[in-house]
């Protein structure tokens, strides 16, 4: 990428604010019911998108994009309503 990249900052300037990481700290990072361990987090999805590598002409891509936010979800939902047929071998 070309653009460039941003520093971090510092969020403490204090060392002695860090909390001490104790037993008690460290049994609460996981979440159990019973034995059962809990993810957290976002659930998975049941049908997860799959990333495509596609060549399209430049003027397609600048008229999507200049749509407005959302124009790879538009493209995306244009495209699987007119989704083609699947085809059947005649063998």
């Amino acid at each position: 990428m070309s653009a460039k990249r941003k520093s971090s900052v510092r969020t403490s300037h204090n060392v002695d604010e860090v909390p001490e990481l104790n037993r008690d700290w460290i049994e609460g990072a996981d979440y159990f019911e019973g034995t059962r361990l809990v993810r957290r987090g976002r659930p998975k999805l049941e049908k997860p998108k799959r990333l495509l590598s596609l060549r399209l002409p430049p003027d397609v891509i600048a008229n999507w994009k200049a749509s407005g936010p959302g124009w790879q979800t538009r493209m995306a939902e244009l495209l699987e309503r007119t989704q083609p047929k699947s085809r059947r071998s005649t063998g």
